[in-house]
């Protein structure tokens, strides 16, 4: 199992960076870079390519709306390139209040999208002339205001032909695509101990339809990282996450986190949850949160504790354990952390 952490949109990009060289040092294996509606990733990512020499460095995630096909593709690349084989492409379809009010774009085929983006990448950097006709058009035909286009390929030659590909899935025909076609998945609010079941069954139809080439299916996931005899107490820290996503993440039935929560067998309090957000009594939302959420998507307590939950995501499937180390010491708990897997 490999070891990463997320930097988060809110941060200081500069400050993040340093802090996350620290913790290469410490054994760190992957760095994910969230963009949303703040900093762009890829701006992030190319610093901390030149501020790392070793883990890798993935979008978390790039959306298939806001950007074209062949951009994405272009970006993976340069950002390969720059950090010397070391990128991993997250992609999702992010959500409708993002990419209509932020992007001002219509949230439509957001599956259709995402298979089609996952598949031009593949053929730019192996360096195929492209000419595709399908939700994206290249090159532009006339009968759609081309007139000068013609198929090309990619003019720099990728470091690598094959740069591994993430997507953010919740959703079971998103998550069947995604074990289908991707190399890896990038699940939210993921416990492990409920993962089967709400995920079970469109893996396994997604991995039937899979090509072997791919390998097995890596999954990426973990949550907020605290080893202590009162490190329990940091659980706490995970309420504003939840309550932002479970309720705040989108409107009404437009909610794929407030789906997971019910999926998750939590409905009355995603409901209360979505309910008090949506009212703006985010410390209410976050107080309504249950106790047993917070503690399993989570791994705070004892060392003999926070093994165990190590245990319980390997045993789920997770491949790259993703922590926010929670503390004085970040490196100090990577470095206890990497020596355990």
């Amino acid at each position: 199992m490999e070891l990463a952490t997320t930097l988060q949109y809110a941060a200081d990009p500069r400050q993040a960076a340093e802090e996350v060289a620290t913790l290469e040092a410490a054994g760190l294996d992957a760095i994910w870079v969230a963009e949303a509606y703040g900093f762009d990733s890829p701006t992030v990512m190319g610093f901390l390519a030149a501020r790392t020499d070793r883990a890798k460095i993935g979008s978390a995630i790039l959306n298939v709306y806001s950007r074209t096909p062949a951009l994405i593709a272009q970006t993976a690349a340069g950002l390969d390139a720059l950090s010397g084989g070391r990128a991993l492409l997250g992609l999702g379809a992010s959500g409708p209040q993002v990419i209509e009010g932020w992007h001002g774009k219509p949230y439509d085929k957001p599956l259709g999208r995402t298979r089609e983006t996952i598949e031009l990448c593949r053929r730019i950097w192996r360096r195929e002339v492209i000419d595709h006709h399908g939700i994206t058009d290249m090159p532009l035909p006339p009968e759609k205001g081309g007139r000068l286009g013609k198929p090309l390929k990619i003019l720099t030659r990728p470091v690598r032909p094959e740069i591994p590909v993430y997507v953010a899935a919740l959703g079971p025909a998103n998550v069947r695509l995604t074990a289908e076609v991707a190399d890896g998945w990038l699940p939210a609010l993921f416990i492990p101990e409920k993962a089967g079941e709400v995920w079970g069954t469109p893996l396994a139809e997604g991995t039937a339809r899979r090509d072997p080439a791919l390998g097995p299916l890596q999954t990426v996931a973990g949550g907020l990282l605290a080893i202590g005899e009162d490190a329990a107490a940091v659980r706490d820290l995970a309420r504003p996450v939840i309550a932002l996503y479970v309720g705040g993440m989108g409107a009404k039935g437009k909610n794929f986190y407030h789906d997971l929560a019910v999926a998750y067998g939590y409905e009355q309090a995603a409901d209360r949850i979505q309910e008090l957000y949506l009212a703006g009594k985010k410390r209410e939302a976050e107080a309504a949160v249950p106790d047993e959420f917070c503690e399993l998507m989570s791994l705070c307590g004892p060392e003999g504790y926070v093994r165990e939950r190590i245990a319980a995501f390997g045993e789920a499937g997770v491949t790259m354990l993703n922590v926010d180390p929670v503390g004085p010491e970040p490196a100090k708990l990577i470095e206890t952390v990497k020596n355990w897997l």
